[in-house]
């Protein structure tokens, strides 16, 4: 135990004094309290911070050892610089953080911009991604990524302290260990195997591509959620979205695992993605960080490399478009120990070169900038281009760029263009053709929503009410009593003595993005009786519309819904507000045919049939029935769909002794831009008397024909 500790602690240590010594792990810093510095005892020209024994303070002639420890010498320069020799006391510092909490930063929100790790099979640490990302490409052909084979299998484990959440919280200290590994493998072995049978087909589907992100989104959130509760509070980002991703690549749980030149099935133009492993996953674009994906020579069964798609994100200078031509500029010539140098005409460069005279068609993949998450990207897929033309130029900072010109296919469902609009929609650059109202709310939400018709001359729907949430809710008795959470800065993640938090198995129902972690059959919100502030969240569907909606004319149906913004997987979307009625009156309805406008808990709706148990209705509370005929929302316009992209929840809201049940409506997949909003009105079977089935207009591969 001693190990030459004498000689560090100072000449005058006395060894054979036996000190009441603690394992190592149990020691720790012990910081002077801002009230009262001289509380513990600091060792003269000491450091801010001091290690002393449970007791203290240290006995005569013994310092702290290593790394708290001062040596002798640093104390006799303090004594010797101090005003009259007087011995001076370092000020404390109440603050101070240990070494091992400089950890890597917390990443952004979509987990694909911040700092990483220098992969330790770069080229000399050289930034050959188009977008300034390392080139570390991960093989769909097994599956696994450069080096990963010598990489040693992390262990998930993480810990936390609860009790570090906000004042109120009332959190006690709890450590907890989680083997994400396993959670995850847990998680898999749920999935119904019907979609395993669809993902394994060896080309993409629609569906076996639609299951792959749904997979990837309820892994990457659950495993987020876990993490976040349990791991401490300086340890930094563990980026779950890598190790989903990491995790369904190993299991081989993707599509179209074979890398392939031109249209990829099941991918349609205009997709979205908010993750690089999601392009991997499904078989878009298989570098995770690089901008060119090729095939090499023994792959194409080429004699030279061939590109199949790109990444344009902006991360060179001279990159330019206009929709429909796309300037490029080549990988490389950047380099993090030697700076800038030109480029060189190998790897993706090359492989965009003879693809240019080979005259093969190269996907185009568009990074924008989410506006919903500054710091983070959409991946929007463009469709295919053709290389036109290459050459050399001197970039800004001197050195030679290689530069391609890409124009688009013609005869492709617009993707790009379509956010362009939207963007001089937003700027008011050029105005919105077609708009009837600029806000339909009348100011009842935060964000007005406009309406629009560019098909007929309908010159609006019939006159309602709108009301931004529910008029005469009908509370319902709650399973258990509850005075609500006493979390005065709003509820924190790994707080286990939270109400709110227990009732939604131990985990906050919200991410930090504000996505719902996990479609439980119900959600539990803050309520009126809780402390926290509008801002929890645990409220996050309490805050009214955060997307620019606008409601149009559809070809077919009346109107609709859609968003000028891309709505992310699992965000929600809005609630159904309108008038809640009982049974009896809801009866009255169905029997008069003037259930146009009716929301009913009690209808059998499609389920999301990833996992079994997804095949189940929600369960609530109590049977809910609600009419926006004459007072509603935004929601009293989405339409049916049999594929839909958006799925209701209900929300409970704890109120003393009662609580208030909401209908919430959140998007299944990321949904683009002006992509119209659709649920599944669900069926009413046995048909209740005087009910009809109505005829169904979605158009999708799955339709029932029939809605009722």
């Amino acid at each position: 135990m001693e190990h030459n500790l004498g000689q560090e602690s100072g000449p005058g240590a006395d060894k054979s004094r036996v000190l009441n010594v603690k394992p190592l792990r149990t020691l720790v810093p012990v910081f002077p309290s801002p009230s009262n510095p001289s509380s513990s005892s600091t060792p003269q020209g000491g450091a801010p911070f001091v290690c002393v024994s449970p007791a203290g303070p240290f006995p005569s002639g013994v310092a702290p050892f290593y790394p708290f420890f001062v040596s002798p010498e640093s104390q006799r320069l303090s004594e010797q610089h101090a005003p009259n020799a007087t011995p001076q006391r370092a000020t404390p510092i109440s603050t101070a953080v240990p070494i091992n909490s400089f950890k890597t930063p917390i990443a952004a929100t979509n987990g694909d911009v911040g700092s990483s790790r220098k992969n330790k099979g770069s080229r000399g640490g050289q930034l050959t991604g188009e977008d300034g990302y390392d080139n570390e490409v991960i093989d769909l052909e097994d599956g696994t990524g450069d080096g990963s084979s010598k990489q040693r299998k992390k262990r998930g484990r993480a810990k936390r302290a609860s009790g570090a959440g906000t004042a109120g919280s009332g959190a006690s200290a709890v450590t907890i260990e989680v083997d994400l590994d396993a959670v995850a493998n847990d998680i898999l072995q749920t999935i119904n195997p019907m979609v395993f049978d669809v993902i394994n087909h060896p080309d993409g589907s629609r569906d076996s591509v639609s299951f792959t992100l749904m997979i990837y989104e309820v892994l990457r959130r659950k495993l987020g959620q876990i993490e976040e509760s349990t791991k401490d509070a300086n340890s930094g980002a563990k980026r779950p979205d890598l190790k989903a991703g990491t995790v369904m690549m190993t299991k081989g749980v993707r599509s179209n695992s074979k890398k392939r030149i031109g249209i990829v099935p099941g991918v349609d133009v205009g997709d979205i993605f908010y993750f690089r492993f999601e392009m991997c996953l499904v078989g878009l674009h298989s570098p995770s960080m690089a901008g060119i994906d090729y095939l090499g020579s023994k792959a194409s069964q080429e004699e030279e490399p061939l590109a199949v798609s790109i990444v344009s994100s902006g991360g060179y200078e001279d990159n330019t478009d206009d929709g429909d031509v796309l300037i490029y500029s080549g990988q490389g010539g950047v380099n993090r120990d030697k700076g800038a140098s030109d480029q060189k005409l190998e790897r993706g460069n090359l492989a965009l070169e003879k693809s240019m005279h080979r005259g093969n068609d190269v996907r185009v993949i568009r990074g924008l900038k989410d506006v919903m998450h500054p710091t983070g990207k959409v991946y929007v897929y463009d469709g295919m281009y053709r290389i036109q033309d290459s050459w050399v130029e001197k970039a800004k900072s001197g050195f030679n760029v290689f530069k391609y010109k890409l124009v688009r296919v013609q005869g492709q469902p617009a993707a790009y263009t379509i956010w362009k609009s939207v963007q001089q929609w937003t700027d008011k650059s050029v105005p919105r053709t077609g708009v009837i109202l600029p806000d339909l709310t009348s100011g009842g939400e935060k964000v007005p929503v406009c309406l629009v018709n560019d098909v007929d001359n309908e010159k609006g729907p019939a006159y309602f009410t709108y009301i931004p949430t529910l008029k005469n809710p009908r509370p319902v008795a709650p399973l258990e009593s509850s005075a609500g959470c006493s979390c005065i800065g709003g509820c924190q993640p790994g707080n286990f003595n939270c109400p709110c938090i227990q009732k939604n198995g131990g985990y906050l129902p919200y991410s930090a993005a504000g996505l719902v972690a996990d479609l439980k059959s119900v959600i539990h919100e803050c309520g009126p009786s809780c402390q926290c502030p509008p801002t929890c969240r645990s409220r996050v569907s309490q805050g009214g519309l955060k997307f620019r909606l606008e409601v149009f004319r559809t070809n077919n149906k009346g109107w609709g819904l859609r968003s000028w913004d891309a709505i992310r997987a699992g965000t929600f979307i809005c609630e159904y507000a309108g008038e809640v009625i009982d049974n009896a009156r809801a009866e009255m309805l169905f029997a008069e045919n003037d259930d146009e406008y009716i929301f009913d808990s009690t209808r059998i709706y499609q389920q999301l049939e990833v996992f079994p148990a997804d095949i189940e209705a929600p369960k609530i509370p109590s049977p809910l029935y609600i009419t926006a005929k004459n007072e509603g929302n935004v929601a009293r316009f989405m339409n049916h769909s049999c594929s839909p992209n958006v799925l209701w929840r209900p929300i409970v809201r704890d109120n003393k002794n009662e609580s208030d049940l909401h209908i919430a409506f959140f998007a299944i997949r990321h949904i683009p831009p002006m992509m119209e909003l659709t649920y599944d009105y669900g069926t009413n079977l046995p048909l209740k008397a005087g009910q009809r089935k109505k005829k169904c207009l979605c158009g999708s591969v799955r339709c029932r024909g029939y809605f009722c």
